[in-house]
C-alpha cells in the first residue's frame, strides 16, 4: 500500500530525524557524542542524590571518549570514526553526559564557542535539565542561534509526578512545562525525552505521556525503552523484586500508539536506545536496534497508520 505520510523518502511513516536533516541542511548529518565534564544537581545534592534510579555512574555519557579532557580532541576522535562511514557529511557536537548547562555560564560558554564556524559543523545538541535553564542561559544559548541551529535536550521520562519521584527525577512536571515555554519564546529547537515501560506505569501512563508531550509544542521527541542496567538503584529494584518487563510486541504497539497522537511535525529523534551489551540486565531484546525498528515499520504498513492519524481523523 502507498505510504500517506508527507515526512519520509524512505517509506517511513514517521517522521524522521535522518529525514528532518537532509532536508534541513541539504546532507547528511551525524551526531558526535561529547562529556564535557558537567554534573547533575540530582547528583550532588542540590535537588536529590544518586540520580535517576535508572542513570549509569556516565550519567547517559557511554559512548563519548569520555579520557579526552580537550573538547575539540574529544569532538575529532569521535568525529573522524563517522566520517569513515559517511565522508562529506556534516556534524552536530552533542553534549551528551550529564547536565550540560549545570555550571557557571562561563563554563558553558567555553564548551560551545569552540564550534561556532568550526568546519563542517551545522548546529549543537545540549542535554541537560529544565532545572538548569535559568533565563540569562537561555538568553545566552539562544544568542548562538544566529550562527548555528541550538537544539535543546530535557529528560522528561514521564510526566507522571508519582513517577518522577519513584525514579529520582527531582523535579515535577510544571518544572518541564514551564522551562519548554520560555524555550519556545526562542529560536531553540527542545527535544524531549520520555522512557517506556517505567515501574508501576501503565499503558494509560505512557499516553498520557506522550499527549502531556504533543500539547508542549515542542521540535522533537526521543522514544526510549526502559533497560536496566548494572550498577544502577534501578538494577537493584529489580534484584529485590523483579516486575513485568514489556516484550518486543508490546514495545512495538505502544510505540506505534504514541506516534499515531503525536503531531506529524514533531521530528522523531529515536525510538529506541543503546545499552552496552556487557551492563545490561534486561530486556536483552533491546540489543537488536534494527529488529525493533524494522517490526515498527512493519506494523505501521500492516495497519496503514502513521504519525499523527489519530489525531488528524
Amino acid at each position: 500500500m502507498d505510504n500517506p505520510f508527507k515526512y519520509s523518502d524512505d517509506n517511513k511513516r514517521y517522521h524522521t530525524f535522518n529525514y528532518y536533516l537532509r532536508h534541513h541542511y541539504g546532507k547528511k548529518v551525524y551526531k558526535v557524542p561529547l562529556d564535557a565534564h558537567f554534573s547533575c544537581p540530582n547528583r550532588d545534592g542540590t535537588c536529590g542524590y544518586g540520580g535517576c534510579i535508572f542513570c549509569s555512574s556516565r550519567g547517559s555519557g557511554e559512548f563519548t571518549a569520555s579520557n579526552i579532557l580537550d573538547i575539540i580532541k574529544q569532538f575529532e576522535t569521535n568525529r573522524q570514526m563517522m566520517e569513515a562511514k559517511w565522508p562529506n557529511s556534516l556534524a552536530i557536537p552533542y553534549f551528551q553526559a550529564y547536565s550540560n548547562t549545570y555550571g557557571p555560564l562561563e563554563k558553558i560558554k567555553q564548551c560551545v564557542e569552540p564550534f561556532i564556524g568550526y568546519p563542517d559543523v551545522c548546529a549543537i545538541a545540549i542535554a541537560t535539565r529544565p532545572d538548569c535553564l535559568d533565563d540569562e542561559k537561555i538568553a545566552y544559548l539562544n544568542s548562538l542561534t544566529k550562527y548555528l541551529d541550538i537544539y535543546i535536550e530535557l529528560g522528561l521520562q514521564s510526566s507522571n509526578d508519582d513517577t518522577a519521584k519513584l525514579i529520582n527525577r527531582g523535579h515535577d512536571f510544571a518544572c518541564l512545562q514551564n522551562c519548554v515555554k520560555k524555550l519556545n519564546s526562542t529560536s531553540l529547537k527542545t527535544v524531549i525525552h520520555i522512557i517506556n515501560g517505567l515501574p508501576n506505569e501503565t499503558i494509560d501512563d505512557m499516553m498520557k505521556t506522550i499527549n502531556d508531550v504533543n500539547e508542549l509544542s515542542i521540535f522533537g521527541i526521543k522514544i526510549h525503552m526502559l533497560h536496566i542496567s548494572k550498577d544502577t538503584v534501578l538494577a537493584n529494584m529489580y534484584r529485590r523484586q523483579p516486575w513485568d518487563i514489556m516484550d518486543l510486541g508490546e514495545y512495538v504497539d505502544i510505540v506505534i500508539k504514541q506516534l499515531e497522537h503525536l503531531s506529524a511535525n514533531i521530528v522523531i529523534e529515536r525510538l529506541t536506545g543503546d545499552p552496552i551489551k556487557d551492563e545490561l540486565i534486561a530486556p536483552r531484546w533491546v540489543l537488536n536496534k534494527t529488529q525493533v525498528l524494522n517490526e515498527i515499520d512493519k506494523k505501521m504498513a500492516h495497519l496503514d497508520t502513521y504519525q499523527g492519524k489519530a489525531i488528524n481523523n
